[in-house]
């Protein structure tokens, strides 16, 4: 993802990119949700700067990592967007076995 094409894409264009990303370098992905939280931050310091996303994402990639690592993964695929584009970015990362655990 270039930074043009994320800077220049829709609100909704930005999430299907943002899930393509954790997608392609998380597989297999159990499941993914992006939030777009942007309009939450409107007059925010660096709001002008890039939104600001929320992602839940479950796949086995993160077994035996701890939380900051998962999160790393995450970053690492976002990078080039983390750079120009997105300001602000909440993850929470679950195996699929913790999230089976979750939704009992």
């Amino acid at each position: 993802m270039s930074d043009d094409v994320f800077l220049h894409a829709s609100p909704a264009e930005r999430i299907a990119l943002i899930e393509a990303r954790i997608t392609a370098a998380l597989a297999p992905v159990d499941s993914i949700t992006v939030r777009d939280d942007s309009a939450l931050h409107a007059g925010h310091a660096g709001a002008s700067a890039g939104g600001h996303y929320a992602v839940t994402v479950v796949a086995g990639a993160f077994a035996g990592k701890a939380r900051v690592a998962r999160h790393r993964m995450v970053y690492d695929a976002l990078a080039d967007a983390m750079q120009r584009g997105i300001h602000a970015l909440a993850i929470t990362a679950y195996t699929p076995e913790e999230f089976n655990l979750l939704s009992r």
